[in-house]
Formats: structure tokens, sequence, C-alpha cells
């Protein structure tokens, strides 16, 4: 399970993107709840603060699934990504799945590069990489962005699907709605699953989904603070 299962993820990325398709959300935070067999298992927050040209995005993942009582899976995650000028500039990280597996992740335009270790060691990826939080749209744009999660490059192949109308809290949304594939690492533990995405007309993240490759259940990260 730069230049977004989170990140975020957003006047312009160097006013060139207009800053409907960066929004900030009311109250500076989206929530969303993480569903599996119609159960709520985790949270899924979008934090931001911004001060002038500095923004700061928090993203916190927490993912608890129990089976007649007693945790069967777990799965934490937070990153805050630093902005300037709707440049990402800068990021640290942490993962812990429900196994071995514990990414400390950072990364940093430095050198011309965007330097950054996690799961492969040090890697140097373009400066102007984006991090993968599905909150900014503009990494559909995109052919590569920086996996938040583990700390590695991915690349991406994007579809757009239309817009479609979704129902969320008893409310009609007419959603723009997009598919996403990204390659996988030696080190994965399966495949990247293909995720489903829902942005509203304001570009804002509605909801998101994905197949367990595991036991091929659906997990489906949905808005819950509109």
């Amino acid at each position: 399970m730069k230049k977004i299962f989170f990140l975020l993820i957003l006047a312009s990325l160097s006013i060139t993107i207009s800053a409907q398709s960066f929004p900030i959300p009311k109250n500076n935070i989206a929530k969303f709840d993480i569903i599996r067999k119609n159960k709520v298992i985790g949270f899924h927050e979008i934090k931001f603060n911004k001060k002038g040209e500095d923004l700061i995005i928090e993203t916190n993942i927490n993912i608890e699934v129990k089976v007649l009582f007693i945790p069967a899976y777990k799965f934490t995650h937070k990153s805050k990504e630093f902005w300037i000028n709707y440049d990402f500039v800068k990021i640290d990280a942490h993962t812990d799945f429900e196994d071995e597996r514990e990414y400390f992740i950072k990364g940093e335009d430095k050198e011309g590069y965007f330097i950054a270790t996690g799961m492969d060691g040090t890697i140097k990826p373009d400066i102007n990489i984006l991090p993968s939080n599905f909150w900014n749209i503009k990494i559909l744009d995109e052919d590569k962005i920086f996996d938040t999660q583990k700390g590695i490059v991915r690349s991406i192949n994007v579809k757009k699907l239309g817009n479609e109308n979704i129902k969320i809290d008893k409310k009609q949304y007419n959603a723009k709605k997009y598919t996403l594939n990204a390659s996988s690492n030696p080190k994965d533990k399966g495949p990247f699953p293909e995720y489903t995405l829902w942005y509203s007309e304001e570009n804002e993240l509605l909801k998101f989904k994905f197949k367990n490759w595991k036991d091929k259940k659906i997990v489906t990260i949905i808005r819950n603070d509109l």
C-alpha cells in the first residue's frame, strides 16, 4: 500500500502555474479517511503552512488493520516538504512498513541536482523533480516523480479519463478522473498498484483508490472534511 496514498499533496509553480492548480484547502488542512472493506482503517492528512514565499506541506498517514481485534497490518508515513515560491527544494520523511522495512528519506536541492537518500541510498535526480504527493495535480504532467515513501525515482504513466460525478458525504462533485501507473523497483515487495484519482474543478484532491496486490482488496482514500 518536483518539483503526493498522500502528498501532498499547489499563483504559480514559478508563476507559470495558476493558484488553482496548487490549491491550499480551507483551514490549511485536507483530511481523508482510508477505507477497506467498508471500514475505516486509518487516516491521511495534509497540512499547509504558508508564510510569504515559503510553504511547508506536512503529510501524515496512519493505517492499522485488525483481524479479530488483533493488529494484522500497520503502516505509518510522515513527510515534510519545503517549497520556496512554489519550487520544491527539500524533504524530510519517514516511512515504517508492517515488516522490517523502514526508510528515513531526506532530499534537498544542491549542486544542480535534487540530492536524496532513501531505499537505494543516495540518488541525484533532476533538480526539478516533484514529490509524489497526489495533492499536487501537476505531478500528472510529469514523466518521473520522487517517491516520498521510499526515497526513489519512479517513471509514471498517466491517463485522463474525463469527468465523473462522485458523491462525498451526500454532496455531488463533477470530478476530473485519472489513472496513474508507476515503474517498479527491484526492492519493492510487490508491483506498484494502479491508482485512480479524482480532483475537483478547483484541482483539490477529492478521492483516490488502489487495489492491494496481496489480498486484491480495494483501498479508497476519500475526503472527510468537505
